[in-house]
């Protein structure tokens, strides 16, 4: 059974699809794992745990596992990536959201392999985890949008399993800060496509390559099992040496 959804869940549109569904539950499943996780991580929510801990009434040694999992998650990318990728802000406050969408869209995906289905697409605000197969039968197709001209795909990729994200400015402005100038605005480059083993892994190395402003396709490129598509202001993409083994068009 072929089952579809666009809901508003964590401040943004998220899409599922699931080609061969057991059930119209497992759909529904999947939408209240994001739900349960928007309840735990929104920083917008009074009875939050993020906003229990950055309220210093929750201790991070005490918190829930799923909470402790995401905090290492930055920890370890932080170490990673130069300590261009961090969530802790300068006014002090955790923000761990640019961890959470990739790492729930990552484990949606393993909720619904866990009921044997093979062929799915989900899509949390432009994080996507796709595999197998569309309902035609041919590989699932991503557009990357075109940061002048929403109306425009300037490329369209298959990832074939992988994970795939775009982190920019294009669409809700300056929300991504290098943490090593943290006043200084990113305004060399407009977008960042990144697609790695998984979702959570191309959303942590896009965010963190964006901050870097233009020299972070470079970093991309070094990256084995990475590969990237970068847009700057001038509207000139650079991509990295492997990415045109997933363009399609």
């Amino acid at each position: 059974m072929q089952v579809r959804k666009i809901q508003i869940v964590m401040g943004m549109p998220i899409t599922v699809e699931i080609v061969d569904c057991p059930s119209e539950e497992l759909l529904e499943a999947v939408f209240a794992y994001f739900a349960a996780i928007d309840r735990r991580f929104s920083l917008y929510k009074p009875g939050s745990e993020i906003t229990a801990l950055n309220q210093g009434r929750l201790a991070a040694k005490t918190a829930s596992p799923e909470m402790q999992e995401v905090l290492a998650i930055a920890d370890d990318i932080k170490y990673r990536t130069h300590g261009y990728f961090d969530v802790r802000r300068p006014n002090g406050l955790v923000d761990p959201s640019g961890v959470v969408k990739g790492w729930a869209v990552r484990n949606a995906a393993r909720l619904i392999e866990v009921a044997r289905s093979g062929n799915y697409y989900v899509d949390a605000g432009g994080d996507i985890q796709s595999n197998g197969t569309a309902a035609d039968g041919a590989d699932w197709r991503i557009g990357i949008q075109h940061p002048f001209n929403e109306r425009e795909i300037v490329k369209v990729v298959c990832p074939r399993g992988r994970g795939i994200a775009t982190s920019g400015t294009y669409v809700r402005g300056q929300h991504i800060y290098d943490p090593h100038r943290p006043a200084r605005s990113i305004g060399d480059i407009i977008s960042l496509t990144v697609i790695g083993a998984d979702v959570l892994q191309a959303d942590l190395y896009a965010t963190a390559a964006f901050a870097m402003g233009k020299p972070g396709i470079y970093f991309i490129e070094q990256l084995p099992g990475f590969e990237g598509y970068m847009i700057d202001c001038a509207g000139i993409a650079t991509q990295t040496t492997g990415f045109k083994d997933f363009v399609v068009s």
